[in-house]
C-alpha cells in the first residue's frame, strides 16, 4: 500500500504573533490572514484611534486580537514592548517611503526612511530572536520588504537603498538562526493599493510606468499578500529561510 505524504498545516492556534503596522494596509491584511488561521495576533501600529477599531473588528469576528501602541523607530519603545512579550512570529510590516530624486533628498529624509525600515527592522529581529533562543522556542520572523529591494525605481533611492539593506540583512541573520529553527524571510510585494501607494498612483504617468511593469496587467491588492504572510507564518514554509518572497505580478522578470 502506497504511504502518501502529510499536507503541510496552517494552522496557527496556540501562536501569539505580532504584527506591526497593522492598523490599515497590508499589516492590516497580515494580521487577519494570522488570526483568521487561529494565532492572537497583538496590533501594533502608533496611531491608537486606527488600530483600536481595526483590532475591535477583528474581535467581533470572533478572532483573538489585541492592540499596542508603538512607535516601531523608538528603540526604547520597541525594547519596552518585546521584554514583556513572547512571540512565535513576527510580521514586520511598519515601513517609509518618501519618494522623491536624490537630487533633492535631504539627511532627514535619509534618516526617517532608514530608521523605519531598516534599523528599527534590524533590532526588532535580534531582540524577538534572542528571546526564542533563550526560551529554546521555534519562530518565524518575516519583514515586508519590496520589489525595490531587488530593482530600482524613479524616486525611490532612499527608498530601495533601505529595502535592498533589509534583504541583504535577512540573509546574513539566517545563517545566525537557522541552527536555533529561528526562520527570517522577507514578502517583497509590487505596487499593492493602500494609502502609503496613493500618492504614487494618482499620478497618471506613474501609474503608466507601474502598469507596464507588472507582467500580469493590474496593480496589487492587500489581498494578494495575505497568502504569502500565511504561508511563511506557518510550518508550511518550515524549510524556508533566508529568502524574499516576489509578490510582484513579474516586475522582476526583465
Amino acid at each position: 500500500m502506497t504511504t502518501l505524504p502529510t499536507p503541510p498545516s496552517f494552522n496557527l492556534v496556540g501562536t501569539t504573533a505580532l504584527v506591526t503596522g497593522a492598523s490599515s494596509g497590508i499589516g492590516q491584511g497580515c494580521a487577519v490572514a494570522l488570526a483568521e488561521a487561529g494565532a492572537h495576533v497583538v496590533c501594533a501600529a502608533r496611531g491608537i484611534k486606527r488600530l483600536a477599531a481595526t483590532v475591535d473588528e477583528m474581535t467581533a469576528r470572533g478572532w483573538s486580537a489585541e492592540a499596542l501602541q508603538l512607535d516601531q523607530g523608538d528603540l526604547d519603545q520597541l525594547a519596552s514592548a518585546l521584554d514583556a512579550r513572547s512571540f512565535d512570529i513576527v510580521v514586520n510590516s511598519a515601513g517609509a517611503a518618501l519618494p522623491k530624486p536624490a537630487f533633492e533628498t535631504e539627511p532627514a529624509d535619509f534618516d526617517q526612511v532608514m530608521n523605519v525600515n531598516l534599523r528599527s527592522a534590524y533590532f526588532l529581529s535580534t531582540w524577538v530572536a534572542r528571546a526564542l533562543k533563550d526560551a529554546g522556542k521555534r519562530g518565524s520572523i518575516i519583514h515586508l520588504s519590496s520589489q525595490m529591494g531587488h530593482v530600482g525605481g524613479m524616486d525611490r533611492t532612499v527608498y530601495c537603498a533601505s529595502k535592498w539593506g533589509l534583504e541583504g540583512m535577512i540573509k546574513a541573520m539566517a545563517i545566525e538562526w537557522g541552527p536555533y529553527n529561528i526562520r527570517i524571510n522577507a514578502i517583497a510585494p509590487t505596487f499593492i493599493r493602500t494609502p502609503l501607494s496613493r500618492v504614487t498612483l494618482d499620478r497618471p504617468d506613474r501609474a503608466a510606468w507601474i502598469r507596464d511593469k507588472i507582467k500580469l496587467g493590474r496593480v496589487g491588492e492587500i489581498e494578494d499578500i495575505m497568502g504569502a504572510a500565511l504561508y511563511l507564518a506557518s510550518d508550511a514554509s518550515g524549510l524556508v529561510t533566508g529568502t524574499s518572497l516576489l509578490v510582484d505580478g513579474g516586475w522582476t522578470t526583465g
